[in-house]
């Protein structure tokens, strides 16, 4: 792990837990949608930061309400609730990947999963929801099509994704290579 992402790392939870931060401040009316974005090679360590801050932000801010949704779970879980996650795993053995992504495209449609996704990380009982597991979902779930549908869902309350590539500000990078070729508006969470 680079020194630059350990800086980048140690630099989130004074961040997030904030009063400008959680207040909106200085982001004007944008959605307050963060991204913290990081080489993908360095998932096991920001997935290791992740627990630290879960650990970490009660301490720091005691009030504070955190959601953590990972996208691998709630997908899974999506799936459980519906009876299909057996049927999703023995169409994938019998007929392939391509087969049980095009079969799953209309439940996980990011439109219909959104309110879902809300049920999941209440926003309105939360004062910060941060998401991890965007690569681990890849492809059954993009993210910036599930954020773009998200905006109706969070209200005020600041999300912070973190994502496994690159993002500049204007189009994400899943692993730094793979790009969707729609622009996206979030905030980087920490330059």
């Amino acid at each position: 792990m680079s020194d630059g992402l350990v800086d980048r790392l140690n630099q989130i939870l004074p961040k997030v837990t904030s009063d400008a931060f959680l207040s909106g401040k200085g982001i004007g009316n944008e959605i307050a949608f963060y991204i913290f974005d990081y080489p993908p090679e360095d998932e096991l360590r920001v997935r290791n930061h992740i627990q630290f801050l879960l650990d970490h932000i009660p301490k720091q801010k005691p009030n504070l309400r955190v959601s953590h949704v990972n996208l691998l779970d709630f997908v899974l879980d999506h799936l459980r609730k519906r009876k299909l996650l057996d049927k999703a795993i023995e169409m994938q053995k019998t007929k392939g990947d391509a087969f049980v992504q095009r079969q799953l495209a209309t439940i996980l449609h990011p439109n219909r999963i959104a309110p879902a996704f809300a049920e999941i990380a209440q926003p309105d009982q939360h004062d910060l929801v941060l998401v991890s597991g965007v690569g681990s979902v890849y492809p059954m779930l993009r993210a910036n099509s599930l954020l773009n549908n998200l905006h109706a869902v969070m209200g005020q309350t600041p999300l912070v994704v973190f994502y496994p590539g690159r993002y500049d500000g204007q189009s994400l990078r899943l692993f730094g290579k793979l790009t969707n070729g729609n622009y996206y508006r979030a905030f980087k969470l920490v330059p």
